[in-house]
């Protein structure tokens, strides 16, 4: 299920009705918070791989999303100077809650062709028009988050693209699973 503002013309994020397990097992790990360098330096391989400007480990708590792994080109979407975390974001923000919701990769080639995407903040706010995007399930079943990328030009992503963000994301995946092993440790 989906909502709507009063005006029925913007779109907010789906219903989660796994939003408490997720935020759980975040705090669990230790994600969700802060920046975490094993993410950024993941971030930066998969934008390296997918030859774009802008990539992004998001875990998705019950509150909001946070970025804990980013590598971008545009160096504002990382200033310290900023008067509120630019790696923290609103639920409503961006395509990554409609992701975890789904539990399926997300392809849009140009943002602007899909009316319920069209209208998100992220578009004008970081000039987004394409974004693919593929959930973090770990070993409990649940998608913590997501590996996505975004380009302020339409791409054609296609099935190759589609591919690589999904082998992208067992990668990352795995990643959650070696900061399990040594929090068990």
């Amino acid at each position: 299920m989906t909502t709507f503002d009063a005006s029925g013309h913007r779109h907010f994020s789906p219903v989660d009705s796994s939003a408490q397990e997720r935020a759980a097992r975040l705090r669990q790990l230790g994600l969700g918070d802060k920046a975490e360098a094993e993410f950024d330096a993941f971030a930066q391989r998969v934008a390296q791989a997918l030859g774009v400007p802008n990539a992004m480990v998001n875990f998705i708590t019950d509150t909001h999303q946070y970025l804990g792994g980013l590598f971008t080109r545009v160096a504002a979407m990382d200033d310290p100077n900023a008067d509120h975390d630019p790696r923290s974001a609103p639920m409503e923000t961006g395509y990554c809650p409609h992701v975890i919701a789904r539990r399926m990769a997300l392809v849009l080639e140009d943002v602007c062709d899909y009316p319920r995407f069209a209208g998100n903040d992220v578009v004008d706010k970081m000039n987004v028009r394409s974004y693919l995007g593929a959930p973090l399930i770990d070993r409990s079943g649940l998608a913590l988050g997501t590996v996505c990328v975004i380009d302020s030009e339409p791409r054609p992503w296609g099935r190759e693209g589609l591919n690589a963000i999904k082998s992208l994301a067992g990668e990352g995946v795995e990643l959650l699973h070696r900061r399990e092993r040594e929090l068990q440790g």
